[in-house]
């Protein structure tokens, strides 16, 4: 018996009194319909999206797209991140591609605003800060 099916033992000894085999293998098909329920490309997706929140620049261009609730030209979000050309549209691509944001070309100028996920994230980050101070 693995480790952590010996300690899920442990724990459904506590939580009923007594813990049979039958009580373990049931919590543990039980589990597994939970993880088999997300998913592997709803969690790969998922994950997809939070790595690429998980940089500085990035991270801020979405916050920025966010606040601004209108399209900013990409020469508007080259003036508020201190990065190169080339490192800003490698970070815009990387949030498009994570479906954070929606760029598109309107006439010589590029342009980017942010998506319903990126509003939806931000709310919540901003929600679990206020609610934890």
């Amino acid at each position: 018996m693995s480790q952590a099916t010996e300690r899920l033992r442990r724990y459904l000894d506590d939580e009923l009194g007594e813990c049979r085999n039958e009580d373990v293998e049931k919590r543990l098909d039980e589990l597994g319909t939970l993880e088999a329920a997300l998913g592997e490309p709803q969690v790969d997706a998922e994950l997809d999206t939070l790595s690429a929140l998980a940089n500085e620049t990035r991270y801020t261009l979405v916050r920025v797209l966010v606040a601004a609730e209108e399209e900013l030209c990409v020469c508007e979000l080259n003036a508020v991140v201190d990065v190169t050309e080339s490192g800003l549209s490698h970070a815009l691509s990387k949030l498009v591609d994570a479906g954070l944001v929606e760029g598109w070309k309107d006439g010589r100028w590029k342009k980017y605003r942010a998506t319903n996920r990126a509003v939806a994230l931000v709310t919540v980050l901003e929600g679990s800060v206020t609610a934890d101070e």
